[in-house]
Parts: structure tokens; sequence; C-alpha cells
């Protein structure tokens, strides 16, 4: 997916470089663009935007270590990995982490991690 995706989704991100490495390491994403406001990566299914939060809303908070888990959010975005262990390991060493039970999926497993600034999100490992 080299240009403008059909469809998406936009993160606002606290730290634009480590957030956007985050995505692009756990998940196998690869950066299309980036700038100091925004960094568009992707995958052959999935376009992710990933946008700095502006310096005054940035500056108003932090971010903690390990982050707060944001499980109040209205959306929870799902994406595919190859392994549940192996992106475990990755959102480990990048301030990250995978969380509670594994669930069983038509098809697939699946697992909920949230990212190094607390968003939540789910992993499905399709199985063979």
């Amino acid at each position: 997916m080299a240009g403008p995706a059909r469809a998406g989704a936009l993160i606002y991100a606290h730290s634009l470089d480590k957030l956007s490495s985050f995505y692009q390491q756990v998940l196998g994403m690869s950066l299309l663009h980036a700038n100091a406001e925004i960094h568009v990566i992707a995958s052959p299914d999935f376009q992710l935007i990933i946008h700095a939060l502006p310096a005054h809303i940035a500056a108003s908070f932090s971010i903690a270590a390990p982050p707060v888990q944001r499980e109040e959010q209205a959306i929870k975005l799902f994406f595919s990995v190859d392994s549940l262990a192996a992106a475990a390991d990755r959102a480990r060493a990048l301030g990250g982490d995978l969380f509670g039970p594994v669930y069983a999926g038509p098809g697939f497993q699946m697992r909920n991690a949230y990212d190094l600034e607390g968003n939540v999100l789910q992993l499905r490992e399709w199985l063979a």
C-alpha cells in the first residue's frame, strides 16, 4: 500500500517517534511517510497515521512507565500478527505488553495488548 489508503486509523501520540517505532516493530508495518507532525505506516491490510499531539497538550500530562492502560476508550483496533508470543516479546521490549487470557476466534486466537502510551488494542494470530 504505497499511496493514500481508502481506510485506516489515526492515533494521537505523546511521543511520535517512539509510538511509530512500537507499531512498526510489533506489527511489522512499514514507514511510508514521516515529518515532525505525522508518521504514516502501513501493512498490506491497513494504514495507520501516528499524529503528534500539539506541544501545549503533550506538555500538560506525562505517560507513566509502565503506562496506565486506557481501557475505557471508545475504539479498540485489532491487528494480525504472525505470533502472539513474538509480539509479546517485542511489545515488552518497547514499553508495552500483552495482558489477559488468550481468546479463541474462528480460525484465530487473540489477546489484548497495550502500547507504550497505554492505548489498548487486540492482536490476532491466525491458526494453521
